[in-house]
């Protein structure tokens, strides 16, 4: 095996022109985003694109010749709805093969894709469709009623696309069966030629706080991932990847379909909830080499323990994670018993992939920390006034955005909000706070408003976190602040135990003193709180904001 490069070397060889030279049209002259995740790879027969394993274990397999022919169809059906360039199609579907399909042919068309994530309930769904001006959405008779019900204020959607009819919508004009009209569609198509700054995407954020803001991105998108595929996956053609985070989200859209494709992976498209066992099978059968997915997971594989592991014949080659920082017990209980790293990485909505461990380079792995800016991100630590921070010192991750492969255009018919996210016009502010260590590494410390300010600290939530984890009871944790007259805010932690333990006041003096020990006294928690289930968004960051909301309705716990 070749020796691995440093991160300066893999840095200082790296240029954008070797990204945008790697596509197969020109982007200077044209670009399809379409093409380079599909058309470019299928030949016949060709090896595997896409595995599909359904939520009833049914599974399928698609070359990339056939993606072709699929989107090639819902390309000729959405034209022969007078959909055209510039409009938005929206897609509320589970992992089923259609999403794939329906995501390619429109991006064939060179209409503008909206992700919807299954979750979302008939108001959210409004809120979006409305916001973007969807002309069509694309579901199935399981998620059609969160469309359904609130059709009468759907002012802009013509078209209904249901992959599944149950025959209940067919009293909506708007309503369109997905394969009768599939089956009638040619399998040829000319591929829209557009330009690499055109509008592809319109990714609606999580909206913690405030109404989602849809997060327009280029056709840049697939050459903003590559870095992150590149070093921090160290994804090779030809190899299996599977992120099960959900295609209604950034990573989940991203960096597990759509960018693996474009380098020639196949991927792994699975409908199965996640459990360790279900995806050991699927690791297994489908020989997984690269695996992208939550810090949650990881912590579950791990309290799942090493006997159930070793019944399956795994081989993966790196694993990935982000949102959250892994404790030193999952990140060395991973690379005894999967034989690689867990490889943390950094990212929001708006940046792609900016910062990461490299599973390509020799650089060494810290635990807790996200890494280094991936090449080709310009990353810095600003504080509230745009001044840089000095070293050791938390402050705000921002990115430059005059890279040449930022993808961000912007928040949809919201100037205001666009132009109170950037310093000078360039650094974008991604809201999320970090330090940095002698040796640049990165250090994710919370959201800006999940710092809590304690007896004239800033304290950050993930050290606590992390130290609660390594109680042999505890599966998960999250900490907040909540207002205190004496300290200005005293520090509550949430603890979801482990299978077998119960809660006791015994056990919450145990974990108090647990944190005290390691820790500092102004880290330590005043109160502890037993919860079954920590809530968290899709792609697995706690909702901070939910605890905060829940202890102010419960009064003041902090006495």
């Amino acid at each position: 095996m070749a020796e691995k490069k440093t991160y300066k070397e893999i840095c200082e060889a790296f240029q954008w022109d070797d990204v945008f030279a790697g596509f197969d049209w020109n982007p200077s002259l044209r670009f399809n985003m379409a093409h380079e995740i599909c058309d470019r790879h299928a030949s016949a027969p060709g090896p595997a694109a896409v595995y599909w394993i359904g939520k009833n274990q049914e599974t399928r397999e698609y070359t990339f010749l056939q993606l072709k022919e699929l989107s090639n169809r819902f390309a000729n059906v959405l034209r022969s709805l007078g959909i055209k360039k510039g409009d938005r199609v929206a897609c509320l579907l589970p992992k089923v093969p259609e999403l794939l399909i329906s995501i390619l042919g429109t991006l064939k068309l060179g209409a503008v894709y909206v992700p919807l994530f299954t979750a979302f309930g008939p108001k959210a769904v409004q809120y979006r469709l409305n916001h973007c001006r969807a002309r069509a959405v694309v579901t199935n008779g399981q998620f059609f009623p969160n469309v359904g019900d609130v059709l009468s204020e759907l002012p802009d959607l013509e078209y209904i696309i249901n992959v599944d009819s149950t025959g209940e919508e067919k009293d909506s004009k708007r309503n369109i069966e997905y394969w009768k009209a599939m089956d009638k569609a040619p399998t040829t198509f000319s591929v829209e030629e557009m330009k690499f700054d055109d509008l592809a995407i319109i990714q609606y954020t999580s909206g913690s706080t405030g109404m989602p803001k849809g997060a327009m991105w280029s056709n840049k998108t697939l050459s903003a991932i590559r870095p992150f595929l590149l070093y921090a996956v160290g994804l090779q053609p030809g190899e299996a990847l599977w992120g099960p985070a959900d295609p209604g989200w950034a990573y989940g859209l991203v960096a597990s379909l759509l960018g693996p494709l474009s380098m020639n992976a196949t991927i792994i498209l699975c409908e199965i909830p996640f459990a360790p066992e279900p995806y050991y099978q699927v690791m297994e059968k489908y020989r997984v080499e690269k695996f992208l997915f939550a810090p949650v997971a990881y912590r579950y594989f791990l309290a799942a323990g090493d006997e159930l592991r070793h019944k399956y014949d795994i081989h993966l080659k790196a694993a990935c994670s982000g949102g959250e920082p892994l404790n030193p017990e999952v990140l060395s209980w991973f690379e005894k018993n999967f034989g690689t790293k867990i490889y943390d990485g950094y990212g929001c909505t708006e940046t792609s992939m900016t910062i990461s461990n490299l599973s390509s380079s020799s650089m060494p792995v810290k635990p807790g920390s996200m890494g280094l800016p991936l090449p080709g991100a310009e990353i810095a630590l600003l504080d509230e006034s745009g001044n840089l921070v000095p070293g050791g010192q938390t402050g705000q991750i921002c990115y430059n955005t005059a890279s040449l492969s930022n993808a961000f255009l912007g928040y949809l018919d919201e100037p205001e909000k666009t132009k109170s996210s950037f310093i000078n016009n360039t650094w974008f502010k991604t809201g999320d706070l970090a330090l940095r260590d002698e040796d640049g590494y990165y250090f994710f410390q919370g959201r800006n408003d999940d710092i809590i300010k304690s007896s004239g600290y800033r304290i950050g939530p993930f050290e606590i976190e992390s130290t609660l984890a390594e109680h042999p009871t505890v599966a998960d944790a999250a900490v907040i602040g909540v207002p205190d007259a004496e300290k200005k805010e005293a520090i509550i932690a949430y603890v979801q135990l482990r299978p077998s333990n119960s809660p006791s006041p015994g056990l919450a003096d145990e974990l108090i003193l647990f944190v005290k020990n390691r820790l500092a006294k102004h880290q330590t928690p005043r109160r502890i709180m037993f919860l079954d289930a920590l809530p968290r968004n899709p792609s697995g960051k706690v909702l901070r904001y939910q605890l905060r909301e829940a202890a102010a309705k419960e009064g003041s716990l902090a006495e």
